[in-house]
């Protein structure tokens, strides 16, 4: 991935939504992320292009927490994303291009396999989800595979 640097000499991280600072990430001998850094002020609109295996949906799982960078640190809102990816993870969404979840799984058990992925449960965190959660009980027995695109 092609590497941004934006010159903070003269800012703090609190005056951005998002940097990254020399991050890598490998898979092996593949080098996905190579010393990239970024700043993006609050409200800043900011793409990330580049061709298929640049990088890109690393650095977003990373934004995301829910990939651990090789090397370098980043911050979302003034939080690190290693230390405070519990209170990351409240603020930030994460969608990826392409559907992910289980087809042949009901909406229920799709949210509870993904809870167990990260070591909670629905109910341990049914004040985080109360909204969303009140939102798909119409739907929570249907099979994922059988959502429309917007529900999915």
């Amino acid at each position: 991935m092609g590497e941004w640097i934006y010159n903070s000499s003269f800012d703090t991280v609190m005056d951005f939504a998002v940097t990254v600072d020399n991050v890598f990430k490998r898979y092996g001998q593949v080098e996905a992320l190579q010393g990239v850094s970024l700043s993006v002020r609050p409200g800043e609109l900011f793409g990330v292009i580049g061709p298929d295996g640049a990088g890109k949906t690393s650095l977003f799982r990373i934004l995301a927490t829910l990939l651990l960078a090789d090397e370098g640190k980043a911050t979302v809102c003034g939080l690190d994303m290693v230390k405070d990816y519990k209170a990351i993870r409240q603020r930030v969404g994460y969608m990826p291009g392409r559907f992910s979840l289980y087809q042949d799984l009901t909406v229920e058990e799709n949210l509870s396999f993904f809870a167990t992925v990260f070591h909670t449960t629905i109910e341990e965190n049914y004040d985080l989800v109360r909204d969303i959660y009140r939102q798909i009980e119409p739907f929570r027995k249907r099979r994922a595979g059988a959502l429309s695109g917007g529900m999915k």
